[in-house]
């Protein structure tokens, strides 16, 4: 069957088919607008609903607003709500018709219905027209006077709004005095709290340039005003009360005696069934008695029980805010929440985000009496559905192991997770073991039989492979196939991509040779091989040096690389006690939730200038990306390498085609053998000079493997050349970074000096474009940086794409590049970390 013609189609009720529908409920409105028939006040009540319909939607009905403002003059409080609701909406952009309004909304400010007064009250200071200042002034006069205390209400709120507007009209006519008037006066809790709250706000924006103001906002923290809100604090609502607490909290009290009678008011409220309330109180009660070590401590035994009842009782997300609230209080008197452990228990039915606290707090309130009981707790959760928690309990439990003198139990314990077929489980246990050996030596010979049934093959995450590793090179005497473990990890080296995992066979492979050098003196020698050729800076460095330290004098390579151990008594703290102290001052905010103080995340400078997502087409340019446009500057780089020993000149000359870094890898040159008692270390000779340019290294057969000579490496090409007025649209960059392909994924390291300048992301920018790499966009906070780049060829139009991320907690940049000529993608890669080595050198 054929649809109907458009003539013959029936339009939606929520949206209309055209503007003749407008037009349409424009002549409605208009017919009804002096009509008083039976029943009028119905159809107007269903135009208005079609009205504010369409309004909702988005459609624009400002063309009925003469209309509608006729149709007002009514005493239907239902229309009238309807029609403040509509002109709130359109009256800020029709300023003009704003006029209409202001009649019948100084008429609605006299009925004698006190509910439309407020209303029409309310919509008058809502409309936040500069033009209408003066028609505001009489309205709030009188509703500040009124008899009712709705209406009131809405006038104080509305002199804050007029403050907003216009703060010299609001001042003029004496509001302020009016508002602490009602304030200390008033016989409504909800007035008095309106009163406090606008106070605060007009006389913090005024005491910059006022010193009347200035002594007003004092005026609030004086002992008469606070015990005046302390007394009648029951009266109020919760909002209220919290606001009366945080204003309390700033109150300096004169002596003991003043601090007593504040917590005797406020001890009710801490039996109060909303967690915004306690925590506000509780607040209060630590603030006041930081000077009295004795009665702080015993306000934490008072405020236990009511944040311990809150996180049963409430909702996940409350339990979170307070459990966030009590962690920190753990943290910090962790004996007093010592025998409470079972309260936090982790229950089925809770989601992760509040089981990964909950762990949290277990490790931190463990002590020498209940350590058993949390243990086997926290072993049960080993084998929980949720990898997440799983992997969470193995590291609490580790955790609490290092934290305590008797561990018989907690070993025995992570020692059967090795034996759980669970890879992740495994990966986790792997690296506390590690740990645990670094405090515990004793313990290595129980944990060392455990840990050498486990094959290397089952071991896929980094950080466990490299834990396991570590092991291997640090007890190879006492691990019987520690050896060959190494070299068939070594002898795979090049599907390893974790530079982490490479860096921890070179060392376990130099510790290994040491102790037993016939079994490892070939695995050493093709680790050494790998490493200087590796594509990673950090592998290349650490096995070059390695070489060196050997060539020079194994002996002193022993003492390097591994040296007597000591057992490890502290571990460091991810965060420093003056960013806790921070978090505490402001106890009872989202510092708390997030654990960092609240410059971190609203500071414009820690925060960056946009979020970033996984995908480039939700990136938001920034505004700064096009400002910090700097000159090309000329540097003059120290990059004299006392470890290669290469000539200033030749770093700028070429690039070595083994790991794509300003470092000429040594070839590989067969010279002495090693015996293999490791007695005696034949030396070729001190390390060839670096003075000429014509020098090269030379990589002698150390460890007789039989390498021929290999002839010199031939001079690399000239570095690639970029054009430093490269420019390129935001949305053309955005459209070739969704389809050119990953070209290439390097991870670097950042010197010191780098990490310490970048404080905010605009120094980086600077530095990469005086070496003709430019900024698109960039954001973030510490310790996360983002950046993407674009540079150009100088000869011609190829661009080259570059993300970066820069972590500088562990000095770590991560470089992903795309680029328009594939094969020159090591070229620019290159270029790229050259610039950013440089970063923070003088």
């Amino acid at each position: 069957m054929a649809p109907p013609a458009a003539s013959q189609r029936y339009p939606s009720p929520s949206q209309p088919s055209g503007k003749s529908e407008v037009s349409d409920l424009k002549t409605q409105l208009r017919q009804l607008a002096g009509s008083r028939a039976p029943g009028v006040d119905d159809s107007k009540r269903d135009l208005y609903k079609k009205v504010i319909s369409y309004m909702t939607i988005g459609i624009d009905v400002s063309s009925v607003f003469g209309e509608m403002v006729m149709c007002s003059a009514t005493s239907d409080i239902v229309l009238k709500k309807m029609c403040y609701l509509y002109v709130g909406n359109y009256a800020k952009g029709n300023p003009d018709l704003s006029l209409l309004t202001i009649n019948f909304l100084q008429r609605d400010c006299k009925d004698e219905d006190p509910m439309i007064r407020g209303l029409a009250l309310r919509s008058l200071c809502s409309l936040r027209v500069p033009n209408l200042v003066e028609y505001l002034v009489g309205p709030l006069g009188s509703g500040l006077k009124d008899n009712n205390s709705y209406v009131r209400t809405i006038a104080v709120t509305g002199v804050l709004k007029l403050y907003h507007i216009s703060a010299s009209t609001c001042i003029d006519a004496d509001f302020p005095a009016t508002l602490k008037s009602l304030m200390l006066h008033d016989s409504d809790a909800q007035v008095v709290a309106n009163c406090l709250s606008a106070l605060q706000e007009i006389w913090s924006l005024e005491a910059s340039h006022s010193e009347e103001a200035c002594r007003e906002k004092e005026s609030l923290l004086s002992k008469p005003v606070i015990y005046y809100f302390l007394n009648r604090i029951k009266e109020f609502n919760e909002w209220a009360q919290c606001l009366i607490l945080e204003l309390a909290v700033k109150y300096v009290p004169s002596d003991s005696n003043d601090i007593f009678d504040i917590m005797n008011l406020l001890e009710d409220r801490l039996q109060h069934a909303n967690g915004a309330v306690v925590l506000a109180t509780v607040k209060v009660f630590l603030q006041l008695t930081l000077s009295m070590t004795d009665v702080h401590q015993q306000v934490y035994e008072r405020i236990k029980s009511p944040l311990l009842t809150l996180v049963s009782s409430g909702s996940p997300e409350q339990s979170y805010a307070i459990l966030s609230h009590l962690h920190l209080l753990v943290v910090r008197a962790p004996f007093i929440f010592a025998a409470d452990y079972k309260h936090f228990y982790c229950q089925y039915n809770e989601p992760s985000y509040v089981k990964k606290l909950k762990l949290e707090m277990l490790t931190a309130v463990a002590n020498e009496s209940n350590t058993y009981e949390i243990v086997t707790e926290l072993c049960e959760y080993a084998a929980n559905v949720d990898i997440a928690i799983a992997r969470e309990s193995i590291r609490a439990v580790g955790k609490i192991a290092l934290q305590q003198y008797d561990v018989n139990a907690i070993v025995d314990r992570l020692l059967q997770f090795l034996e759980m077929e669970k890879d992740y489980v495994t990966a986790e246990t792997l690296v506390l073991v590690k740990d645990l050996l670094r405090k515990y030596p004793q313990w290595s010979h129980d944990c060392i039989s455990v840990v050498g049934g486990i094959s290397s093959k089952n071991i896929q995450e980094p950080k466990a492979k490299a834990a396991l590793i570590w092991m291997l090179g640090e007890y190879a005497q006492d691990m019987s196939d520690a050896p060959y473990v190494l070299e068939n990890l070594i002898e795979n080296w090049e599907e390893e991509h974790s530079a982490e995992v490479r860096l921890h066979l070179l060392t376990a492979a130099m510790k290994c040779f040491f102790k037993r050098a016939p079994e490892t003196q070939k695995a050493l020698g093709i680790a050494l091989a790998a490493g200087i050729a590796d594509f990673h800076q950090d592998v290349h460095d650490r096995a070059l040096f390695y070489y060196r330290v050997l060539q020079y004098d194994v002996h002193v390579a022993e003492r390097v690389v591994s040296p007597p151990k000591q057992a490890v008594s502290v571990f460091a703290d991810t965060q420093s006690s003056e960013i806790k102290d921070r978090i505490f001052d402001e106890f009872n905010s989202l510092s708390v939730i997030y654990q960092k103080p609240s410059y971190m995340f609203t500071d414009k400078e820690h925060r960056g200038p946009f979020e970033f997502s996984d995908e480039l087409g939700n990136i938001s340019i920034s505004p700064e990306a096009s400002s910090d446009i700097v000159p090309a500057q000329q540097f003059e780089a120290n990059d004299k390498d006392l470890l290669l020993g290469i000539d200033e000149k030749d770093d700028n000359k070429g690039l070595s085609n083994n790991n794509g870094s300003a470092y000429t890898a040594p070839s590989l040159e067969s010279s002495s053998n090693i015996s293999s008692q490791m007695q005696e270390l034949a030396i070729s000779g001190p390390a060839t000079s670096a003075t000429t340019p014509q020098s090269s290294f030379g990589f002698d057969d150390l460890f007789g493997l039989g390498l021929s000579t290999a002839p010199a490496p031939t001079p690399s090409s000239p570095l690639l050349k970029l054009n430093p007025r490269a420019a390129l649209d935001p949305g053309a960059f955005q459209q070739k970074w969704r389809q050119l392909p990953i070209s290439l994924t390097q991870e670097c390291s950042v010197n010191p000096q780098g990490i310490a300048a970048l404080t905010v992301p605009q120094s980086l920018i600077r530095h990469m474009q005086s070496h003709s790499i430019h900024c698109i966009a960039s954001g973030g906070q510490s310790p996360n940086f983002k950046f993407f780049f674009f540079a150009q060829k100088e000869s011609e139009p190829s661009n080259y794409l570059a993300e970066c991320i820069i972590n500088t907690s562990s000095a770590r940049a991560q470089i992903k590049v795309k680029a328009d000529e594939q094969s020159t993608s090591q070229a620019f890669t290159t270029v790229f970390e050259t610039a950013l080595s440089k970063f923070g050198l003088p």
